[in-house]
């Protein structure tokens, strides 16, 4: 499944759940399928966000979106989030 992968880092977690929480329904609209979020164990302001999608052209539209702009600007992110697109592979074995 099309993955978008998001790295950055916020200046109050608690304000930035709040806001990510609250917007659900618009990345659902724009495609997302399913979320996970993990936090720096160094660092608990430092976010990264997995978001699997329909299709990875809405992911690139939500990427560039005034909704994703919003959204991190309200959350008081701290620098420039850092994207990837990811599309999948074989599963490895561990």
């Amino acid at each position: 499944m099309p993955t978008l992968l998001i790295r950055h880092k916020v200046t109050d977690y608690a304000t930035w759940q709040a806001v990510f929480d609250e917007q659900e329904a618009t990345r659902r609209a724009h495609g997302c399928q399913l979320g996970r979020l993990f936090r720096s164990v160094s660092d608990p302001n430092e976010i990264l966000i997995y978001l699997e999608w329909d299709d990875i052209e809405r992911a690139r539209l939500f990427a560039q979106s005034d909704d994703l702009r919003e959204e991190l600007k309200r959350g008081e992110v701290a620098d420039e989030p850092d994207l990837w697109f990811l599309g999948d592979t074989n599963r490895a074995h561990v």
